[in-house]
């Protein structure tokens, strides 16, 4: 039986976090998957994220992830601001699963990325960063399943 190479393993954990099913429990993807918008933009307090911050959060540092092993300039992820963004700007059904959907076309773009890198390229560090590609890559799948916890935690006490 022929062994994965590290960087098919490092693709395999990247989508564990995100869709794949799991040993674990929910992925992010299934964390959020069936959320109405009302308990998407519920706050625990007032100084707390809601999941719908959350869902924006993750999308944002897969764009930077992917901007990051691409080498690519800042200024494309399609919304304002960096790393937290508030949200509900519109509370409307469509706004939220229009933010769901960002989030799987950043993963998606992600992954796109991760498939054009070499194994040789898993050591190098991106321009301004001190993590190598790999780190980064796990870096990635593990934020994913952070989050997924943050927003199971979050379910259950909205509930």
């Amino acid at each position: 039986m022929k062994r994965p190479n590290e960087l098919s393993l490092l693709t395999q954990i990247v989508e564990e976090g995100y869709s794949r099913k799991t040993w674990h429990g929910p992925n992010l993807r299934g964390a959020v998957r069936g959320l109405t918008v009302q308990e998407a933009s519920w706050r625990l307090s007032a100084k707390r994220h809601n999941i719908w911050e959350i869902v924006v959060h993750c999308a944002y540092w897969k764009y930077i992830v992917r901007r990051r092993i691409l080498a690519e300039k800042k200024g494309s992820f399609p919304l304002k601001g960096s790393n937290w963004f508030h949200r509900p700007e519109h509370r409307t059904e469509s706004a939220w699963k229009q933010d769901v959907k960002l989030l799987g076309q950043m993963h998606v773009l992600l992954t796109q990325a991760i498939a054009h890198l070499q194994s040789s390229d898993l050591q190098k560090k991106p321009q301004g960063s001190e993590w190598t590609i790999r780190s980064t890559l796990y870096g990635i799948a593990m934020h994913d399943v952070y989050h997924a916890g943050q927003v199971q935690l979050l379910k259950r006490l909205m509930r």
